[in-house]
């Protein structure tokens, strides 16, 4: 068997297995080099990658072939390529593909048309055991038959009769009154951490968005900002009053030129970084149980203890329907609501408490009302 070598051609392994071939050359970036050692293809593009040049592009039906036509595989092929998933934030995008990817190690080579939802039932099932990937799951499947199903890929929606899974979870711990005076009391005003707080706090929006947060958001005293979150398909625009408590806070914080918080190093915070570095904060409070999507949470409860509405309580967090924010704020309204019954139901039997006659008018038997 003759063995071809050829110059600047390295091999590694993917996480899958594969056998991947690139051309590396000192003072050239590496090229991916296609189809097996010694076949034309492969050989166009080493002779191409020697000539300081990258192989052609596949188009988009060469890249589809390499899913056999109708494969479960080749629909999530087409939807990667789609506006709808390139639409989608990085992060989004990448917890997805890989989520699909794995999807596709199993079930890749499956004609599509045949998945049933007793089939997506069983994979989302699999994972019971942790209903969080679960769900993410079978979100993902939503999503490729919605499209696949709107380009006429396939004729059904199969994930769509399939329900989440339900936690039982509360999810996010709440923070108490207590525990915001214990990080208060650990974080004076001034310190990069109490900054943070109250950005969170006061203005009740995600980690995302208080990272972003500079003074050229602030105008006629309002925070005017576009939520980070659905941002490229659904953006959502706010306008929020300052209060006097945040005003104060940031007057007297040190702060970045375009961000307010920025890290050790002058730099804006990333949305995990920050996450990262709250998380150390509330460890220093003693308050390993807070997080920071936790003060969401305690800000829009807070709201409805005074009485805000939901669309009140929406116009804060941005949420564009009430069923979130009904299950945040769930506890808070159930306590508001038990004490204005229990005061009503005082009030009533106060005003109907009989008062005993005096016992001069009592032994006199005097008929008040004849009087």
């Amino acid at each position: 068997m003759t063995k071809i070598r050829l110059k600047y051609v390295a091999e590694d392994i993917d996480r899958y297995g594969n056998v991947r071939r690139y051309f590396r050359r000192e003072g050239q970036r590496k090229i991916r080099l296609p189809g097996l050692p010694g076949s034309a293809e492969f050989m166009d593009a080493y002779r191409a990658a020697l000539c300081g040049e990258s192989a052609p592009n596949k188009s988009k039906a060469t890249r589809n072939e390499q899913a056999a036509q109708g494969s479960f595989r080749w629909l999530c092929e087409m939807y990667f390529e789609s506006s709808e998933f390139k639409q989608l934030d990085d992060r989004t995008k990448r917890v997805r593909r890989n989520i699909i990817d794995g999807l596709c190690r199993e079930h890749g080579n499956k004609p599509v048309r045949l998945m049933e939802v007793r089939h997506v039932r069983y994979i989302r099932d699999a994972r019971a055991d942790h209903f969080e990937a679960a769900n993410a799951i079978l979100k993902a499947l939503r999503q490729i038959f919605v499209y696949g199903v709107a380009v006429g890929l396939v004729d059904r929606n199969p994930a769509k009769e399939v329900p989440y899974l339900k936690s039982g979870s509360p999810g996010f711990h709440s923070w108490t009154s207590d525990e915001v005076r214990q990080f208060e009391a650990t974080h004076p005003i001034g310190s990069k951490a109490r900054l943070a707080f109250a950005l969170l706090f006061y203005t009740g929006q995600r980690r995302s968005d208080i990272v972003r947060f500079g003074r050229q958001h602030l105008r006629n005293g309002k925070i005017n900002f576009t939520q980070h979150k659905n941002r490229n398909r659904k953006p959502i625009s706010l306008s929020i009053p300052i209060v006097r408590a945040l005003q104060e806070i940031i007057e007297k914080s040190p702060c970045g030129d375009l961000t307010f918080l920025v890290t050790d190093f002058g730099r804006p915070f990333t949305s995990s970084g920050f996450g990262n570095k709250f998380r150390y904060w509330c460890n220093q409070a003693g308050l390993p149980q807070c997080s920071a999507h936790g003060l969401r949470k305690a800000r829009a409860a807070e709201l409805a203890e005074s009485g805000a509405s939901e669309h009140e309580i929406m116009a804060i967090t941005g949420h564009q329907t009430s069923k979130e924010v009904s299950r945040y704020t769930r506890a808070a309204r159930q306590e508001v609501l038990a004490e204005r019954a229990m005061a009503r139901i005082t009030r009533d039997e106060t005003a109907n408490k009989s008062v005993p006659l005096d016992e001069t008018v009592q032994k006199s038997g005097t008929n008040l009302r004849a009087k």
